[in-house]
């Protein structure tokens, strides 16, 4: 496919949707190229997040004018309690917006009203507190069976597969509403919003894209990066309107120091709870096991998943990390020791646990 006519035809789109894999440098440095190419053709354009919710909206705004540092950016958008992937892997994709004056939008909700829709259903939440958005499609049967194969490999997911899907498919029609109402606000002369989303919400046309066409927004191309030897020998048309090969390996990824738990906050008391270890990782290593709570981490408390993820995400690999937790009524400490690399596989999900 010619690059140069494919970015023309996409100029013409209402929306694109950027695939990445979340935790992928090269996924992301692809993504900025994409938005560079795309930014030329239509300089009217809107970059929609989907790390962030709503209620960060205004820390966005600022952020693009100019008026926050990282570090005030990462507290005033709460960045550690609604994403915790390393803010490292996306500053690049928020200075461009910044350098070239491109609106960001938050195309997210806050986890607890995705988790209640998908657990309890649309018509347990009042319209003003969902921000008006409709009840979502019904999707398609690739993608039901796509989503219980993703129940059934995932250690954290909750194991009802009727609320799991609810979930997802409340996170896809949120992150829809959201693009589609940029669109709808432009008038006759909307902007392009480039949504950066992760691709198993886009793949096939099922997740997002689904739930566009059903708020009316049909042209609305996917682009997927996927590591490649050079040899596109994988032909599957229905996957996404482009695929781009991008070279992977460890050149640009940061180092990410990984405990590998997944938390939650306790019902009462301070620290945080451990609900799983996983296997082959630093917390096993070090002896935590599920069930414990954490409460100090290299001498600084932790009363919030959040809290750990910032704590964790700053160790040196190849250091130690002291951590107090309770086990039984008692205090013992305990301590990571992490490797010179991360190892792979041990990426727990998004703000469940690190």
């Amino acid at each position: 496919m010619d690059a140069a006519e494919l970015f023309a035809e996409l100029a013409g789109a209402d929306a694109v949707l950027l695939g990445e894999t979340h935790n992928r440098m090269d996924h992301h440095r692809w993504q900025v190229g994409t938005l560079a190419a795309l930014h030329g053709q239509r300089p009217d354009m809107v970059i929609g997040l989907e790390m962030l919710p709503r209620s960060a909206q205004p820390v966005l705004d600022d952020w693009v004018a100019g008026e926050l540092d990282e570090e005030q950016f990462l507290q005033e958008s709460d960045w550690y309690e609604h994403w915790g992937f390393n803010p490292r892997l996306y500053w690049p994709i928020l200075h461009f917006a910044r350098v070239h004056d491109v609106p960001l939008v938050a195309l997210n909700a806050e986890r607890d009203l995705v988790r209640r829709l998908g657990h309890e259903g649309w018509d347990s939440v009042p319209a003003d507190e969902r921000d008006g958005v409709s009840a979502p499609a019904e999707p398609a049967e690739a993608y039901r069976e796509y989503l219980e194969e993703v129940l059934a490999r995932h250690p954290a997911a909750p194991g009802d597969s009727d609320a799991f899907i609810g979930t997802q498919l409340a996170w896809d029609r949120m992150m829809a509403a959201a693009i589609a109402g940029v669109i709808e606000a432009g008038g006759d002369e909307p902007p392009l919003v480039v949504g950066i989303i992760g691709s198993g919400h886009l793949e096939y046309g099922h997740g997002v894209p689904h739930q566009l066409a059903d708020l009316g927004v049909v042209n609305a191309p996917v682009l997927l990066p996927r590591e490649s030897d050079g040899a596109c020998t994988r032909q599957d048309p229905e996957l996404a309107r482009a695929v781009f090969g991008v070279q992977g390996g460890e050149r640009f990824q940061p180092l990410t120091p990984i405990l590998g738990v997944q938390m939650q906050h306790p019902e009462e008391g301070e620290g945080v709870e451990i609900r799983g270890v996983m296997p082959d990782s630093v917390a096993g290593a070090a002896g935590i096991e599920s069930g414990d709570r954490l409460v100090e981490a290299g001498g600084r408390a932790v009363d919030t998943p959040a809290d750990l993820q910032r704590i964790v995400q700053a160790v040196t690999p190849g250091t130690w990390l002291p951590l107090v937790l309770e086990r039984n009524g008692e205090r013992q400490q305990v301590i990571a020791r992490f490797p010179w690399q991360e190892s792979a596989g041990a990426r727990p999900a998004a703000g469940n646990g690190h």
